[in-house]
C-alpha cells in the first residue's frame, strides 16, 4: 500500500488542488489527512474535494473549533459555508485512524497525539518527553500534523514520527504546499502554486482573515525559528 499524507489544509483550496494534481500522477492507494482541513477561506470546497477523493480524515483542533463556531480559525465563517450536512460529517471524523503501509508497517494517523488534538511537540522536543506522549502505542509509525513543518524522527523507545507539513499554511521559510508519500519509505514533497493569486482570491471572498495570514502565505515563517517558538510555548 502506498499513501499520500497531507495535513493542515486550513481551507486553502488552490494549494490543495495543486497537490491533488500531483497525487493523481503518483497513483497512490489512499490519501490520509492529519487534521485541520476545513478551517479557512474555502471550507466547503475543500471538504467537497477531500470527500470526492475518499480521503481518510482525522479531526484537528481547528476543525473542532469550526464545529464550536469559535471565532478563532475562521470558525464562524467556515461553519456557515459548510452548512449542516457537511458539519455533521466533520463531527464524525475520528481523532485517530490506523492502517498498514508497505515498508513502514502499522501506522497511526492523528493530528497531534492519539489522545489530544492540540498537544505541542516538535522535531527537537527531548526524546524521552516525545516518547512519553506515545507510551504503549502499538503502531510503528505516527503520522501527525499540527505544527505545519515537515520532519521524520525515530524515537528510541517510541514510534517513528512523521509530519508531512502543511498544505495550506506552511512554516518552512519557502512558499508552497508541503506533503509526503508513504511507502515503502517516507518521501517529502513540496508543490508550488500561485500564492499571489490565492491571496487575491481570499481578499475577493471577503473572508475575515487576519493580515498575518497573508504575510505567512507570501513569506512563510522560518522552520527553525518557528520550532524554537513552539518549544518555548511548551515551556522548554
Amino acid at each position: 500500500m502506498r499513501v499520500a499524507a497531507i495535513s493542515d489544509i486550513h481551507g486553502n483550496l488552490p494549494a490543495l488542488e495543486a497537490v491533488v494534481a500531483e497525487i493523481e500522477r503518483e497513483k497512490v492507494d489512499a490519501i490520509v489527512v492529519a487534521g485541520d482541513t476545513v478551517s479557512g477561506p474555502w471550507a466547503a470546497e475543500v471538504f467537497d474535494l477531500v470527500t470526492e477523493l475518499d480521503a481518510l480524515i482525522v479531526c484537528g483542533n481547528a476543525d473542532r473549533l469550526v464545529l464550536a463556531r469559535d471565532e478563532e480559525h475562521l470558525g464562524v465563517w467556515s461553519a456557515d459555508r459548510l452548512g449542516p450536512r457537511r458539519l455533521a460529517a466533520v463531527a464524525s471524523w475520528p481523532l485517530t485512524l490506523e492502517l498498514a503501509i508497505d515498508g513502514l508497517g502499522s501506522v497511526l494517523v492523528c493530528h497531534s497525539t492519539p489522545t489530544s488534538d492540540e498537544v505541542l511537540y516538535t522535531r527537537i522536543t527531548p526524546a524521552e518527553e516525545a516518547a512519553a506522549l506515545f507510551a504503549g502505542l502499538g503502531a510503528e509509525v505516527v503520522v501527525c500534523g499540527h505544527t505545519h513543518m515537515q520532519y521524520d524522527r525515530a524515537l528510541a523507545g517510541g514510534p517513528r514520527i512523521v509530519n508531512p507539513g502543511s498544505i495550506g499554511l506552511p512554516y518552512e521559510g519557502m512558499r508552497g504546499a508541503y506533503w509526503a508519500l508513504l511507502g515503502p519509505d517516507v518521501a517529502f514533497r513540496r508543490t508550488e502554486y500561485d500564492v499571489e493569486a490565492c491571496v487575491t482570491a481570499i481578499r475577493e471572498l471577503a473572508a475575515p482573515v487576519d493580515a498575518e495570514l497573508f504575510d505567512d502565505l507570501l513569506q512563510p515563517p522560518d522552520s527553525t525559528a518557528t520550532t524554537e517558538h513552539f518549544e518555548s510555548l511548551r515551556g522548554a
